[in-house]
């Protein structure tokens, strides 16, 4: 009987030590599986999904869009019809600007479209048919239809106004009126392209390279560095007479580096969030601008992409305003004057 009991433990200890041999192998899901993907957890490292602000979280995305709606007929511009439209992203309804030129299209295939994505303006106080009428106007004038998404939170757009930096949301937001628009029955799904400003160059750049139905882009004074730049070397203006809007923008910083660490201490988890890590897929050409005397974007953020763009082999432009601010407000004319020419080029000819 003791002989049978001593060989009954000494199986149960084979068994247990063989079980646990697979688990620290990798052979087996067990105790140090666990813990590895703790750490990883902890530190930011890969895990089962991407991070939800990463560029391969955006990838892994849908964004059907949907059929856009008319919701008020606005006063006609010089050419074109101007509306205010809607559609859908994740379920809310968003709001936006929409021209449309007037008679037909002149190619049958439809209109080229322009996606505009606005900088940042306090969700407060943004209206859709205020700011950037300006520029919108210089591109419906020459042919485009043009489609300004107002984002969520701002206007009368549902949802919650998250920021352009610490979540995906309004990317998201752009890539839904993307699918949108190519649906409208005016416009030519295959000659999309996109203009940002400030805010809206970062989005534009997110969109650019995750997905491939953007054929040109243009980005004024835009936040286009790596997210490493936008912890280590950018701050925006205080917001005035508003200390708390203030500090809540810029609190991703803080929830991502106490979680994941600095860009120091955990570059690889920062450079998945980039746009800039992503270059070599970028969908199209990109023409960009820049008023040396901007106080509010750095000037060394279009002049380093520029340079990475060259570097990965793609095609971009720099054109840097001296004494110019943010707005380009001293060469205005002459910014849009390059920017459509640019659209013209590579939307345009050989197109119509």
């Amino acid at each position: 009987m003791f002989s049978k009991r001593r060989v009954a433990i000494a199986a149960f200890f084979v068994l247990t030590v063989g079980f646990v041999y697979l688990n620290l192998s990798g052979k087996a899901p067990g105790i140090q599986n666990f813990v590895e993907l703790g750490d990883q957890e902890n530190l930011g490292g890969p895990g089962n999904e991407p991070h939800p602000l990463s560029i391969e979280a955006l990838r892994e995305g849908e964004y059907p869009g949907s059929d856009i709606a008319i919701e008020q007929t606005l006063s006609p511009g010089s050419n074109y019809q101007r509306y205010i439209a809607s559609y859908k992203s994740e379920g809310l309804k968003i709001y936006g600007l929409l021209t449309v030129p007037n008679g037909s299209p002149t190619a049958e295939s439809g209109w080229p479209a322009i996606v505009f994505n606005h900088g940042y303006i306090s969700p407060s106080v943004y209206k859709t048919t205020e700011k950037y009428v300006i520029y919108q106007d210089a591109f419906a004038r020459a042919g485009y239809v043009t489609f300004k998404s107002d984002f969520r939170g701002h206007g009368n757009s549902e949802g919650t106004a998250t920021g352009g930096y610490g979540t995906n949301d309004y990317t998201i937001d752009v890539l839904n009126a993307v699918s949108t628009i190519k649906k409208y029955s005016q416009v030519d799904p295959n000659r999309i392209g996109m203009w940002g400003h400030s805010m809206g160059g970062h989005i534009t750049l997110e969109a650019m390279v995750v997905g491939r139905d953007i054929k040109a882009g243009v980005i004024w004074a835009g936040v286009t560095g790596s997210y490493s730049d936008l912890f280590e070397r950018w701050r925006r203006s205080p917001i005035p007479g508003n200390t708390s809007l203030t500090r809540q923008r810029g609190r991703w910083r803080q929830e991502l580096s106490s979680k994941y660490g600095t860009p120091e201490q955990n570059p690889d988890f920062w450079e998945a969030l980039s746009a800039t890590s992503y270059l070599s897929d970028i969908s199209g050409p990109l023409q960009l601008h820049h008023g040396a005397a901007d106080s509010s974007v750095p000037i060394e953020f279009s002049q380093n992409l520029e340079s990475q763009l060259k570097e990965a082999g793609k095609d971009v432009e720099l054109f840097v305003y001296n004494g110019d601010d943010h707005n380009l407000s001293k060469n205005l004319s002459l910014a849009l004057t390059r920017s459509v020419d640019f659209f013209d080029k590579h939307l345009k000819e050989g197109g119509e």
